[in-house]
């Protein structure tokens, strides 16, 4: 019996598991040291702030693997051996493989600062970093103060956690506002000013310089490199950014850059070796998209392609529009297709805010053709197959500007908001061509 062995039980090695199992009756083991089960990473947040258990975070009920024989192996792999096709684990030995995926995931970034490998020093990814958030941030009373560095969409996450147990917390974030690397400036201010509203001690323009700690290895505090102002706190999370987790491959003959590469196929320059999720890098970039992607719905879809290509299906990944969600705090973000943080060339960025500054849209588009490229939204819930419709038909964007409505996925009793958005878009159109 073929047998299938899978590196991660994140949401791309157990998509490609399952589907494995719809698909064939080959024999499937998954290898993980993170957890006996797989669980949402997204809901690690809801954990640390007392809205779940962690064991809710679990999709499928501890039987579920058994009755579908997947077998899990809690380990280490430390090296992959593509001639004889064996895998060393530390403490299970020796597994031989007939296919591997390699589902390895992210590790948070680390940029050599000084005292970056101190107690109270983490990132926010594994179960491990709840478990240790839970020792060095339990309290506002053993954790006076906590510092984040970096601002993407997992310092946020970070950031509301620390503050529902009513932890300070300074936030470094080296972007003039933020995020606006990646959001127009009007989404990134109004970003900016929820996050200080709630009483966030955001630092703009700010690098973090060293992390100092005591004699026992514990954080103590953090030198600024701008103003060298030293901080004092007992914990740091380092949010800027996430690599492939692939040291383990640096032995092997799998060719690697900053991921595992991989072809359309999520094929490796190795026969019967594949890699997904955010360990995987496209040899050729898809669209716009990074050859890197560490989002929750492209590591699910890798899974299900591969599984079909190793069912004898072999299936070219096609992730199809853009698209993702978070939430800032009380704001709901979703952007779906192209929005870019300056608009590229022969196109035009349309906003619109609500007077209470926590609603609003920014739309992209092509001022020469009048097609719509793409939106971000804040704090108005939109629907995703509605957008990815009108991405497809290449819709102008006055046809979706009129069509608002079909997108919203608010519910009725919900203030509407289409007829503002339409006359402040005309407005800005006879402005623009008076």
């Amino acid at each position: 019996m073929e047998h299938i062995v899978i590196i991660g039980n994140g949401i791309s090695g157990v998509t490609a598991a399952r589907h494995i199992r719809k698909l064939s009756d080959k024999k499937i083991t998954i290898i993980s040291a993170e957890s006996d089960f797989f669980f949402s990473r997204t809901a690690l947040m809801y954990v640390y702030m007392g809205h779940m258990r962690f064991e809710h975070t679990q999709p499928y009920e501890n039987w579920f693997w058994k009755k579908n024989r997947i077998e899990l192996v809690n380990d280490y792999v430390t090296h992959v051996d593509v001639k004889t096709k064996t895998l060393q684990l530390t403490n299970t030995g020796v597994i031989n493989y007939d296919k591997l995926i390699i589902a390895s995931g992210s590790k948070p970034n680390k940029f050599g600062w000084p005292g970056q490998d101190s107690k109270g020093v983490q990132g926010l990814y594994s179960k491990q970093d709840l478990e240790n958030l839970e020792i060095y941030a339990p309290n506002n009373k053993q954790c006076k103060r906590a510092v984040i560095v970096g601002g993407g969409l997992i310092g946020v996450e970070l950031a509301e956690m620390l503050n529902s147990r009513n932890i300070p917390v300074t936030f470094l974030v080296r972007d003039s506002s933020f995020w606006n690397s990646v959001l127009p400036e009007h989404d990134s201010l109004l970003v900016t000013n929820h996050i200080k509203e709630h009483h966030i001690d955001l630092r703009v323009s700010s690098n973090l310089k060293e992390i100092k700690a005591d004699k026992d290895g514990l954080v103590t505090s953090v030198i600024v490199e701008e103003t060298n102002e030293e901080i004092p706190c007992d914990f740091v999370g380092l949010t800027a950014g996430v690599s492939p987790n692939i040291d383990f491959l640096k032995t092997s003959n799998i060719e690697i850059n900053r991921g595992v590469l991989v072809n359309k196929y999520l094929e490796t320059n190795i026969a019967d070796v594949y890699a997904i999720g955010d360990c995987a890098e496209q040899r050729e970039a898809i669209g716009n998209r990074k050859p890197i992607e560490a989002v929750w719905y492209t590591g699910r879809m890798m899974g299900e392609v591969v599984a079909q290509t190793i069912c004898d299906n072999r299936m070219a990944y096609k992730p199809g529009h853009w698209f993702n969600s978070a939430k800032f705090f009380d704001i709901e973000y979703q952007t779906y297709g192209w929005v870019f943080a300056k608009p590229q060339e022969t196109h035009s960025h349309f906003h619109w805010k609500h007077s209470d500054h926590t609603k609003g849209i920014t739309i992209e588009y092509n001022h020469i053709t009048q097609e719509f490229k793409g939106i971000n939204t804040f704090g108005i819930r939109m629907k995703h197959e509605t957008f990815n419709k009108w991405l497809t038909e290449k819709q102008p964007v006055d046809y979706v500007i009129n069509h608002l409505s079909e997108a919203n996925f608010d519910p009725e009793f919900f203030n509407r908001f289409e007829k503002d958005i339409a006359q402040a878009f005309y407005n800005n159109l006879q402005t623009l061509t008076s």
